[in-house]
């Protein structure tokens, strides 16, 4: 299915993540935020206590949380990420919007997401 969003200039084809090594969940070291929310569902799918999950797959920055990451390859990768998400059907909400984060709507980011993301189709391309 391709997608499209107001403000962004370009589209999504989501079938190119069945064909993708999950680009978007490795590769250079960043924040994975998760809101409290996403804690509790997260914690609840993995069924375990949310503390335990705080301690064992998050760190603290400020007074947010994002998931830990490990080493991977030539980067990292989400904690979560092993051929595939283990988390999926409850991901984080950055997870979700991705590639329709803020961040790419300016043109200057344009290529480091068509490097990233296999799925992307600039409106030109149509």
């Amino acid at each position: 299915m391709i997608i499209g969003k107001e403000g962004f200039d370009f589209k999504f084809n989501t079938d190119a993540c069945k064909e993708c090594e999950g680009n978007c969940c490795i590769g250079e070291s960043g924040y994975i935020w998760v809101s409290p929310m996403e804690i509790r569902e997260i914690a609840k799918f993995l069924n375990i206590d949310e503390e335990i999950f705080k301690n064992r797959f998050l760190y603290k920055v400020g007074y947010k949380y994002s998931i830990k990451e490990r080493p991977y390859k030539n980067g990292y990768a989400c904690i979560f990420f092993e051929n595939g998400c283990k988390i999926y059907p409850v991901r984080p909400k950055q997870c979700r919007t991705f590639p329709f984060w803020d961040y790419f709507k300016d043109k200057k980011h344009l290529k480091e997401l068509l490097n990233e993301c296999p799925g992307i189709i600039l409106e030109d391309e149509e």
